[in-house]
C-alpha cells in the first residue's frame, strides 16, 4: 500500500466534504478547510503522487530555480518549465509596452472562449520566445521580484546587507543539529507589495533525530488538487538534497496548511482522482557526490525510479 499517497487523497476527500465554500482573489471561488497536517515517511518511497502523472521535471526545475537565488523565469523557460509564466505575463500585458490585442480578464474568458484562448496562447507564446531571446526583455518583465529564491538565499535586512539562509540553516545542522531554530522564512513583509505572488509556502524547518533529518513547511494557501502535489514533492526533494549535504537520511516531511483549498472548478477532477488506486511509490535517485552548495545540483542528475503513475488530469490554472 502506497501509505503517503493515501494519505494525500484522505487530505482531497476530507476538504470535498468538509471544505466551507467562500470567494477568493481570482474571482473562481473554493471550497476550503483551516488548520490541516499530513505527514510523509519518506523511507517509505518518494511521494510524487501516482493516481495522477505528476512532471516531475518541472518540480526539479522549479527548485533548483530557488536554490540558485533566481528570480527570473529565463531560467524555467530554458528548462521547458512554464509554471511561473502567468505572473510575469499580466504584468507585461497591464504595462504600456505591450500593444497586443485586449486580453482583459484573459484568465477567465481563455475558460469559456475558444477563439480568445487561440488569441491568448498566440500572445503568451510569444512572450515567451521574447523572454528566452531578448535579455534586456527579460530583465524587465521575467523578473518576479523578491520571490522565494531571493528570500532563501538572500535576504535583505534594513542594514542593507543579505543573509542566505539556506547556507545558515546547513551550516547549523551540521554543527548544531538539535538547534530549534533550523528555520528559513521566505514571508518578508517588507517585500510581498513587489512580488508577484506572496509566498504561498511562508516558513519551513528542519529537526534532526537519530540520523534522519525532517522537515517541516508551513503553506498559507494551497491549491489542493494543482498545487499541494507540486509542493509535497518539491519539500521532499529539499529534505533528500539537504540531508545528503549534511550527511543525513530523509525521515519525515511534515506538511501543515492554513487555508486548504479546491477550487470549484477543480471539483470534478478531484473525484476522478480520488476513484484511482494508488500505484507503487517510486524511488528518489541522487548523484553520490556531494556538491559544494545546493545550487550545484542539476536537473539532469536527479532521477526517479519506478514512477508509473495513471494519466494526468488536466485543470485549469487559477490566477
Amino acid at each position: 500500500m502506497n501509505r503517503n499517497e493515501q494519505t494525500y487523497l484522505n487530505f482531497l476527500e476530507t476538504i470535498l466534504t468538509q471544505g466551507h465554500y467562500k470567494e477568493d482573489r481570482t474571482k473562481t471561488g473554493t471550497y476550503s478547510i483551516f488548520g490541516y497536517q499530513m505527514r510523509f515517511d519518506l523511507q517509505a518511497g518518494f511521494p510524487l503522487m501516482t493516481t495522477k502523472k505528476v512532471p516531475f521535471g518541472l518540480i526539479k526545475s522549479e527548485l533548483l530555480w530557488f536554490l540558485k537565488g533566481d528570480t527570473n523565469i529565463r531560467y524555467l523557460l530554458q528548462h521547458h518549465n512554464h509554471i511561473w509564466d502567468e505572473w510575469a505575463f499580466t504584468k507585461y500585458i497591464a504595462s504600456s509596452d505591450y500593444q497586443g490585442p485586449d486580453l482583459t480578464d484573459f484568465g477567465h474568458r481563455a475558460v469559456t472562449d475558444p477563439d480568445f484562448a487561440k488569441v491568448y496562447q498566440q500572445e503568451h507564446q510569444a512572450f515567451c520566445e521574447q523572454i528566452l531571446t531578448d535579455e534586456q526583455f527579460a530583465a524587465k518583465y521575467g523578473d518576479l521580484g523578491q520571490i522565494y529564491g531571493s528570500q532563501w538565499r538572500a535576504w535583505r535586512t534594513s542594514q542593507g546587507n543579505t543573509i542566505d539562509q539556506l547556507a545558515a540553516v546547513i551550516e547549523a545542522i551540521k554543527t548544531t543539529p538539535d538547534s530549534r531554530r533550523l528555520i528559513v522564512s521566505a514571508w518578508n513583509p517588507e517585500d510581498i507589495p513587489s512580488m508577484a505572488l506572496p509566498p504561498c509556502h511562508t516558513l519551513f524547518q528542519f529537526y534532526v533525530n537519530d540520523g534522519r533529518l525532517s522537515l517541516q513547511l508551513y503553506q498559507r494557501s494551497g491549491d489542493a488538487f494543482l498545487g499541494v502535489p507540486f509542493n509535497i514533492a518539491s519539500y521532499a526533494l529539499l529534505t533528500a538534497l539537504v540531508a545528503q549535504q549534511t550527511g543525513l537520511v530523509p525521515g519525515e516531511f511534515i506538511h501543515t496548511l492554513g487555508d486548504a483549498h479546491i477550487y470549484s472548478n477543480h471539483l470534478d477532477q478531484v473525484r476522478q482522482q480520488l476513484a484511482r488506486t494508488p500505484q507503487a511509490a517510486p524511488k528518489l535517485l541522487l548523484p553520490t557526490a556531494i556538491k559544494a552548495d545546493l545550487a550545484d545540483y542539476q536537473v539532469a542528475e536527479i532521477k526517479l525510479e519506478g514512477y508509473q503513475p495513471l494519466p494526468a488530469i488536466k485543470a485549469p490554472v487559477a490566477v
